[in-house]
């Protein structure tokens, strides 16, 4: 009855961005993607994070600091809120960078916000010491060693969702936090 009840209610079907991430090996041209509906966490595994941040090819900054947060708009109420990163829309095609503690002093200097990029930008983070990486991707977090470059972009698939009932973006968010 319940199968029977649920393949007659009316529906309508929601898609959401996911991040594409693919994390490149030093020698031989080894490779790993993952999709994540949240996001990906980047952090070393001892001392500092130092990496470069390219987008769309070309040098940002050096980060240094505690690790970075790439976020979709699902989980842009998730860890990336609690970095201080802005909450999306989840009909925007886009990735956040926010940054977890980062260095900023007269030698050091980061952004120091949150950026959103569009689909059609990549970001690249290339390790800038040969150190062992903590990469968390949704709820998997593995060690990674020997890592060239982690690559994240908004992916070309999307996950879908029946919803059975109006529940719109911005009342969840405000039942979530506010009330």
């Amino acid at each position: 009855k319940l199968v029977i009840a649920i393949a007659k209610t009316p529906y309508q079907v929601i898609e959401y961005p996911l991040l594409e991430v693919t994390i490149r090996y030093v020698g031989g041209g080894r490779e790993v993607k993952y999709l994540a509906l949240n996001e990906c966490t980047v952090k070393s595994v001892s001392g500092t994070l130092v990496m470069d941040v390219e987008i769309r090819g070309n040098l940002f900054e050096t980060f240094r600091g505690d690790g970075l947060c790439i976020s979709t708009p699902s989980g842009s109420t998730a860890y990336n809120k609690a970095l201080g990163g802005a909450i999306l829309h989840p009909s925007l095609e886009a990735i956040q960078v926010a940054e977890m503690a980062s260095i900023n002093n007269r030698v050091f200097r980061t952004i120091g916000s949150p950026l959103v990029l569009p689909k059609h930008h990549t970001c690249m983070l290339k390790p800038v010491n040969n150190v062992d990486f903590q990469i968390t991707i949704d709820h998997l977090s593995l060690l990674h060693k020997d890592v060239k470059s982690i690559q994240c972009r908004v992916a070309d698939e999307k996950i879908r969702f029946a919803r059975f009932r109006p529940f719109p973006f911005w009342k969840r968010v405000r039942e979530s936090f506010i009330q």
